[in-house]
């Protein structure tokens, strides 16, 4: 079990199944009516030209031309293709998404090992083939979109960032970012947390060559003897006398009593005192967001195309969105008695301050909804997802059901809150929460598809489930992909006089 069973598993299924969808559905859909013939041009080595209507860089094209010159030798040898532009078919294309599904596999089981060494190699690879089948994920593996090769981009810059490869790490980075702008956030959220981690290492080195360093006989005893409370006492007093202290540095954890307040304190302080080390290290994560900053002036925005539909707004409903269906797809970890349960007795242990931090959210989240629930034209008039169904048939289905919403909003928000806290730093769960309002809040329009990857992020830093749950969840995700392929391959239908068939999907 490991890379090459998680690998495995993803081609059994994604090959059949891309062979499938590109028998019934051979012509590029929906927005790959944009990307399809994008990529074509790149293919011909027309790197100028470029369609108005395509919000996002050229990066899915790139790897396209990269993958499909990988296969040119071969094809040109069995004569299937005598020059290069034949084999930028829209099925060969589709088939990019495909192998990058399977590092996002791969990628899922590395990091799982990574951040929980203790998970074992047959629990990561059960979660890595949940991760792949999570369905919206799982469905865009079929389609020429952007997102499943963003994701694998993102998830390569996570690894390098954990394992302390910056330059690689920041090469991702602007990788990501060729996939999709917004995920800038996400590299400036691993850059922050990896240069946290990085003085706290710092600051646990020197204070352990300071202990080493005492020259005194009764030093060298206390070492010897490590046994002896004598010996205990001390180290401790010592520790807790360095700014260090007892926080957990070692573990990853500030499960301390300190204020937040004192814990940026003493991060900040950390930072300064080894500054020039920093601005060295995570350098090539500046260099980035300068030249992402020089694209933004040039460009005269964040998105390339089809400006006027994608103007950035305050939807912060949007991020009320995300908890909800985040909690919903990770079943197991927030809707269960017994989170329920662990919840309940949390408020109760911290009355004060989780009804306080009840009474702001709920107020908060009433604002959100009434003043900044943004209806796109996107979702009122396109009855191809599952958004516009959701929209009219749950949240506009009564004047009132929007409102009634908020409860589970604050919970889930809650419950992802109260789980990452078991298992990172205050600060991390904090930038992560403002990390993933700076991508969604923006947004306009309602689209799972943003969801993903802050979605897998928290599936990589929530607490390890039991097998029977991660199966459970499996089958869930399972039925869900196919009674979505289905309808997708099985089921067209047509707009009135409309010219072209209509296919329901994410």
């Amino acid at each position: 079990m490991g890379r090459l069973a998680v690998a495995a598993a993803v081609a059994a299924w994604a090959i059949p199944i891309a062979a499938l969808v590109d028998s019934i559905v051979p012509d590029p859909y929906m927005d790959e009516i944009f990307h399809v013939p994008q990529a074509q041009h790149y293919c011909r080595g027309d790197f100028l030209t470029w369609d108005p209507m395509i919000t996002t860089p050229p990066g899915l094209y790139y790897i396209s031309l990269a993958y499909l010159a990988s296969l040119f030798p071969g094809a040109w040898a069995i004569k299937v293709a005598e020059a290069f532009d034949p084999l930028c078919t829209t099925a060969l294309l589709r088939s990019t998404n495909v192998i990058m599904a399977m590092v996002c596999g791969v990628l899922v089981h590395d990091l799982l090992l990574c951040i929980k060494p203790g998970i074992g190699k047959t629990k990561a690879t059960a979660y890595a083939i949940l991760v792949a089948l999570y369905p919206v994920h799982w469905f865009f593996t079929f389609l020429y979109y952007t997102d499943v090769a963003s994701l694998a981009s993102v998830l390569a810059m996570y690894l390098s960032c954990l394992k302390k490869r910056f330059w690689v790490s920041a090469l991702f980075g602007a990788l990501s970012i060729l996939f999709r702008q917004t995920n800038v956030i996400w590299m400036i959220f691993f850059a922050a947390n990896g240069a946290i981690a990085y003085v706290q290492d710092l600051s646990l080195s020197d204070c352990l060559s300071d202990e080493n360093s005492e020259p005194t006989d009764k030093s060298r005893t206390e070492v010897s003897d490590r046994d002896s409370k004598v010996s205990a006492l001390g180290l401790r007093r010592r520790r807790t006398n360095h700014p260090i202290s007892e926080r957990g540095v070692v573990s990853g954890s500030t499960k301390s009593h300190t204020s937040f307040t004192e814990e940026l304190f003493d991060i900040g302080f950390k930072i300064w005192n080894s500054k020039c080390k920093v601005l060295i290290t995570f350098a090539p994560f500046a260099i980035v967001l300068v030249a992402f900053g020089a694209f933004i002036i040039w460009n005269g925005g964040i998105v390339l195309g089809a400006k006027e539909a994608h103007v950035v707004s305050p939807h912060f409903a949007q991020l009320l969105y995300f908890g909800l269906v985040s909690a919903t797809a990770l079943l197991p970890w927030h809707f269960t008695p017994g989170r329920v349960s662990d919840l309940f007795h949390w408020c109760r242990k911290n009355k004060t301050f989780s009804s306080l931090a009840m009474l702001i959210a709920l107020g908060l989240s009433f604002v959100a909804v009434h003043l900044f629930s943004i209806a796109h034209p996107y979702l009122l008039a396109d009855n191809r997802h599952y958004t516009f169904y959701i929209w009219r048939k749950v949240i506009q289905a009564r004047w009132m059901m929007k409102y009634i919403l908020i409860p589970l909003y604050v919970y889930s928000w809650f419950s992802v809150i109260n789980i990452l806290g078991k298992s990172q730093p205050r600060v991390w769960v904090v930038s992560f929460v403002f990390s993933v309002a700076l991508v969604l809040v923006p947004a306009p329009l309602v689209e799972f598809r943003y969801y993903t990857i802050p979605l897998v992020i928290l599936v990589l830093n929530s607490p390890v489930i039991g097998n029977g749950k991660l199966l459970a969840l499996g089958s869930a995700y399972a039925a869900v992909d196919l009674f979505t392929l289905a309808m997708f391959l099985f089921r067209p239908f047509h707009w009135g006089h409309e010219p072209g068939t209509q296919r329901f999907m994410w």
